[in-house]
């Protein structure tokens, strides 16, 4: 099977890509809440469409966290190798650096899950 994403994607950055991605989003989710707790009318916005706001920032984050995972997982060898990939080779390298990559997306996947939840239940700014 083809496929549309070519491995050269599959570089040492994409190791980082799961982590900065829940960093930019736990900065955005808590600097925007902030701003609103601190000054409400700055923004223009209701805390329901604050909420909303960050929420559909959420469901990007997770998106791409996913895809993230996805090419991480192919990097893998769609899990073909068991580790540990400790050979001095570069196929072990490419799989030891693909399943790393794999976890550090499913560890990201539930920070920013974490990260989110204070978006279900608080109602309001609190004083």
């Amino acid at each position: 099977m083809k496929s549309v994403i070519p491995r050269e994607v599959e570089t040492l950055w994409t190791l980082f890509t799961a982590p900065t991605v829940w960093a930019l989003h736990f900065l955005a989710c808590y600097v925007a809440a902030a701003i609103y707790c601190a000054k409400p009318g700055v923004l223009g916005l209701q805390f329901v469409s604050l909420r909303w706001l960050l929420g559909g920032l959420t469901f990007a984050a997770l998106a791409f966290i996913v895809f993230a995972g996805y090419l991480a997982w192919r990097q893998w060898g769609f899990g073909s190798g068991d580790p540990p990939h400790d050979e001095p080779t570069p196929h072990d390298r490419k799989l030891f650096q693909g399943f790393a990559t794999l976890l550090l997306c499913g560890l990201s996947f539930v920070a920013v899950v974490y990260t989110a939840i204070p978006l279900i239940f608080l109602a309001e700014c609190q004083s």
